[in-house]
């Protein structure tokens, strides 16, 4: 026998068993983002590598390092997308949507960077987007904000903790840019590699650095803050207010500038400490400036991504019990007559019920048989269907994580059941 085929290094699978936390996931996520007026787009997973490399920045380890860039047939470079807010704004260029109009739209799905795997990063990864086009006013910037802390608070999660801070306009920026170029190169005997290898292309991601070597040194640099120009600053301090506003708490963090380019004034940053090493659950900020950069006007814009692995692993770590995803109900078919008729009324049942999770038994065996596979399935309800109640045109109804006596009723009367043991009134 040959040895079974491996998946692609940093590439999982999602198993049956972690699926259904997956789901109450982006369904609660999908509940959230409707209510506010957020619409579903669905970008391709393929672009042309230039809409990366012009977003994202090409000093970026993201294009220099971490891309999945190969030629096409027609020798057209392309690559798979590491992001998706390029995509997004591209698809809005393309097809139009931006011209005169503001969008609140959302994505979801695979992104790919060629990363060192570990807990919490992989190289397929899968990514919740909320982007907002066209709106220039603080109260956008604090409606996502509240828009990610509503889902913790949907999903039960407690440990994320909400950090804040302001880049400013790249004009701004660019004389911060000179201050801390000057100030770590007075010290670049103590940078890392990697640090001096950013601080000609971008010293702002200095204060991005992992290395606990370089914590004083990062500490004691000039702060982002005292560069800003009085626009940004306005516009930081109504952010804060409408958050304090509905009680949404934050952490200013001088030291949070985001790894991408085209991020300028509110950038955010959701983190926990249940993760390791991986702390961010959820990033974002404003880009006002990238739908310009890809070729349409100067467009005002901000959003979000949140890593779906990481906020299931979180689910995990904080031991939630909150995404039941057990059968409501359970039929077990005794005889050949029942097993024919069984299948009929299952398919009755769920069409009267829509969204009950119903499961016929598969795997036949004695009634006793049947009921033990109903009580593992976590079922609510076995339904029971054998002569006596063939010959009565009803089905028996057997509590299974409740007290109450087994009951034969008809099929209206097990309709009203599925309804109540999905919490709603028959």
């Amino acid at each position: 026998m040959s040895n079974p085929i491996q998946p692609v290094r940093g590439m999982n699978d999602i198993l049956p068993d972690v699926r259904s936390v997956w789901a109450a996931v982006e369904s609660a996520a999908e509940e959230i983002f409707e209510a506010y007026g957020y619409q579903r787009i669905r970008i391709p997973v393929m672009e042309r590598t230039e809409l990366f490399s012009r977003s994202i920045g090409e000093t970026t380890d993201i294009v220099q390092k971490e891309m999945y860039t190969f030629e096409d047939r027609n020798g057209s470079s392309v690559t798979l997308r590491p992001e998706a807010t390029a995509g997004i704004v591209r698809a809005g260029l393309s097809n139009g949507l931006f011209h005169n109009q503001q969008q609140k739209l959302w994505c979801s799905g695979p992104m790919f960077r060629h990363e060192r795997p570990q807990k919490g990063r992989y190289r397929q990864f899968h990514q919740l987007n909320v982007e907002a086009i066209g709106f220039a006013g603080p109260e956008i910037d604090a409606e996502l904000i509240v828009i990610s802390a509503r889902l913790w608070e949907r999903l039960g999660l407690e440990s994320p903790n909400l950090e804040l801070n302001s880049l400013g306009t790249p004009e701004a920026r660019s004389g911060y840019r000179e201050a801390l170029q000057h100030y770590f190169s007075a010290s670049k005997d103590v940078l890392d590699a990697e640090s001096l290898n950013r601080l000609e292309r971008n010293p702002l991601r200095i204060l991005d650095s992992k290395n606990p070597d370089l914590g004083p040194l990062i500490t004691s640099a000039p702060e982002l803050s005292d560069y800003l120009d009085d626009d940004s600053k306005t516009h930081f301090e109504r952010v804060q207010q409408l958050l304090s506003d509905v009680n949404v708490s934050y952490r200013l963090n001088p030291r949070l500038v985001r790894g991408l380019d085209y991020y300028s004034r509110t950038v955010f940053e959701w983190v926990t400490d249940r993760l390791g090493a991986q702390s961010a659950v959820c990033s974002g900020g404003r880009y006002d400036g990238l739908v310009a950069q890809l070729g349409g006007r100067n467009t005002p814009a901000i959003g979000w991504a949140l890593g779906i692995e990481r906020v299931v692993e979180l689910i995990e770590a904080e031991r939630l019990q909150i995404l039941e995803r057990q059968p409501h109900a359970y039929l077990a078919m005794a005889g050949e007559q029942a097993r024919r008729q069984g299948f009929g009324i299952a398919e009755n049942l769920r069409a009267r019920v829509p969204g009950v999770r119903l499961f016929m038994d598969c795997a036949g065996g004695s009634l006793k048989s049947q009921l033990r596979r109903a009580d593992h399935s976590g079922a609510h309800l076995a339904l029971i269907l054998g002569e006596d109640e063939l010959s009565a045109d009803q089905l028996s109804v057997k509590a299974l994580r409740e007290d109450t006596p087994q009951s034969m009723q008809s099929l209206d009367g097990v309709v009203s059941e599925l309804l109540r043991v999905r919490g709603e009134s028959p």
